[in-house]
């Protein structure tokens, strides 16, 4: 069997996979699985299967709290989003058309809240997702999220100062352009 370095692709990332089973369950409708989820401090076997993606025993927490984000974003949804971006460019969606991102106080807030933590700010990532929901806009990319959270602690804050880049930084307007 011969291969095509174009079709070749990289090794699925733990978060890639974890992504890959949670929209499975919005695909295939699983809304007990999904239900399960949301109950952060439940041990059941939805629990038990998003922690077993991650690589390591210490990154278990993080990842069934990664399933339960994902399971609030999806309550009642058909259609799995993927979205994009890190949580900075996610929560600069947040807000109505008149004022989002850095102009909406409470988007403000939250981002604030966020890169401000030296822990992961659990509480303040599910009032995100919570706010990314009820706006109706995009969440971050699921993979990106698991990847930046595992970093979370690194030195230097990398993951905080990109996300403050990118909500307070329309990444989008092209250099020497008004904003």
């Amino acid at each position: 069997m011969s291969t095509n370095d174009s079709t070749v692709r990289p090794d699925p990332t733990p978060g890639d996979q974890l992504t890959g089973w949670l929209t499975g369950l919005v695909r295939s409708r699983d809304y007990g699985q999904l239900a399960s989820l949301r109950r952060p401090r439940a041990l059941t076997t939805s629990h038990i299967v998003a922690a077993a993606h991650a690589p390591a025993e210490e990154q278990r927490e993080m990842f069934e709290q990664v399933a339960f984000l994902f399971a609030i974003y999806h309550r009642g949804a058909s259609r799995p989003s993927y979205g994009f971006g890190t949580m900075g460019l996610a929560a600069r969606r947040i807000g109505s058309p008149a004022a989002r991102g850095p102009k909406d106080p409470g988007a403000s807030r939250l981002v604030d809240r966020l890169v401000s933590s030296r822990r992961i700010p659990w509480r303040h990532l599910q009032h995100t997702v919570e706010r990314l929901r009820v706006c109706e806009v995009p969440p971050p990319a699921w993979p990106q999220l698991v990847d930046d959270l595992t970093a979370w602690s690194d030195r230097g804050r990398p993951v905080h100062r990109r996300w403050a880049y990118d909500f307070h930084i329309n990444s989008y307007t092209p250099k020497g352009t008004a904003k």
